[in-house]
């Protein structure tokens, strides 16, 4: 079991505590590496670099640091099978269908960075005065504080860094505890590209500690967090003045309309569901069925539950590995005995898988009666479930819609034009999916929440991304 380093200032180091955490993989229980548990003062050394490489990352042109992102679309690639290995090792996400693609994604987005950034063209204004000349640029904001979450580790973790090295900022990442193996593998091929020295710094550890760190320390100047709503909460806090990048908890609702072909209904809420276990922020967590269809449309979610296997993530069978953690996992189960103590009923799943290499295998779950006050239709839930509710008229489905808190991704089912229109205007989601999963989604969409709800603020996704983590100056010239 190989003992890791952290990254700061472009060279590979021990952390200052010599303190060290295991890999874990989730479906075996075994340890896979030795990761430094990084503390306060690892943060003040990686932020202390990040302002010294700033002056290089800022001062390159927009066509060089282009470069730089293709370098790296290019290294990940040429590892690819290498960190899909290890993604299904330390995620559990299976290798041959979910595994490989999130890599051939992270490359994807260091790679459209590079593109987005050469046309990411800014204005020459119109004004009153015709001896002034005004335009605007884009300017880097300075050092970034990034933080990200266990889910997709390669991925969301591209979508702040691609953009942010783009804009001309320097970085310092503290990934989260349980995939930082997986983080480690990815700041190599960045140090692999050649990312100068100090413009790029991984430290591993406690959120609670490196994260803190980072966030609040003034010499990090803007910060990107993706994870739960109470700790980016926490996080704007302790950042309190810095510009803020935040995508947070969601459990925007699915709304199945009775003319909805149900068959591809199923097949797209299913994969809402169960994909990646359901620990996406924009999984389908919240069905609302028309009661004229409920019956049917539950049955054919039911036979999608049953056709999954669940299994050892690296057999090409295997269509669902296990949870990450075990908090996640006593989540899941949490949420399965209130809803039953709520009258709701679990027609399949609702606990733990026996018999497994691990007990973080948790079986797909479909509910049916799920009340407003059900912790599925309340809270966050992160698994493999489907929990369905029903209605009778439009108005009675925004209506239960908007009852609750978060509004990141919702998703419609119908085959009218107009109500497909009605819906996607009024649901209080930033994104509004009309006859497809809640996680379609691409890397160049803009993604986030609303106001109003607490899903973060902020968007990522390509250009969106960049204009995010960058400044717009605006000059004027006096011609007299």
């Amino acid at each position: 079991m190989r003992t890791e380093k952290i990254f700061i200032g472009g060279r590979w180091v021990h952390s200052v505590s010599d303190h060290f955490f295991d890999s874990v993989n989730p479906a075996t229980g075994q340890p896979i590496a030795r990761i430094p548990e990084g503390v306060r003062e690892d943060a003040q050394l990686a932020i202390q670099a990040a302002n010294k490489g700033l002056e290089q990352i800022s001062g390159m042109s927009v066509w060089d640091r282009a470069k730089l992102l293709v370098s790296i679309a290019e290294a990940i690639l040429r590892r690819k099978e290498d960190l899909a290995q290890v993604l299904t090792m330390e995620q559990g996400k299976p290798y041959y269908s979910e595994a490989l693609e999130e890599i051939e994604g992270t490359a994807l987005a260091f790679a459209h960075a590079a593109e987005q950034i050469k046309w990411l063209e800014t204005s020459v204004l119109p004004v009153e005065d015709r001896n002034k000349r005004v335009w605007t640029i884009r300017q880097p904001k300075g050092v970034y504080a990034i933080i990200t979450p266990w889910n997709f580790p390669f991925m969301v973790a591209a979508e702040y860094l691609a953009p942010g090295l783009a804009a001309g900022n320097a970085i310092v990442w503290v990934p989260a505890p349980t995939t930082s193996l997986c983080a480690i593998r990815l700041a190599e091929c960045l140090e692999e590209a050649g990312v100068p020295e100090g413009v790029f710094n991984l430290v591993t550890g406690k959120g609670s500690i490196v994260g803190d760190e980072i966030v609040a320390n003034p010499g990090a100047h803007a910060i990107g967090f993706t994870g739960s709503t109470a700790t980016g909460n926490q996080i704007a806090v302790r950042g309190a003045g810095k510009p803020l990048l935040l995508e947070l908890g969601g459990n925007g609702p699915t709304i199945v309309l009775k003319d909805a072909d149900l068959n591809h209904a199923a097949d797209m809420v299913a994969s809402g569901c169960f994909f990646n276990a359901g620990q996406v922020c924009s999984a389908t967590e919240r069905i609302l069925v028309h009661r004229d269809i409920h019956d049917e449309f539950v049955a054919k979610l039911v036979n999608h539950a049953k056709k999954i296997v669940l299994g050892d993530p690296f057999d090409l069978r295997t269509t669902m590995g296990p949870l990450n953690n075990e908090p996640v996992t006593l989540k899941n189960e949490a949420h399965a005995n209130d809803s039953l103590e709520r009258g709701a009923e679990i027609l399949i799943g609702g606990k733990r898988a026996k018999n497994r290499t691990s007990n973080l295998f948790f079986e797909p779950t479909v509910i049916t009666g799920v009340t407003e006050d059900c912790l599925y239709n309340k809270d966050e839930t992160f698994g493999p479930v489907a929990p369905v509710m029903s209605f009778s008229t439009h108005e009675e489905a925004l209506e239960i819609a908007a009852r609750n808190s978060w509004g990141l991704v919702s998703s419609v089912f119908t085959s009218n034009l107009k109500d497909s229109i009605y819906f996607a205007e009024k649901l209080k989601t930033g994104i509004v999916n009309i006859n497809d999963s809640s996680n379609y989604w691409e890397s160049h969409i803009p993604f986030g929440g609303v106001a109003g709800k607490a899903s973060g603020v902020g968007r990522i996704g390509g250009k969106y991304a960049i204009s995010e983590m960058s400044d717009l100056k605006t000059i004027s010239l006096d011609l007299r």
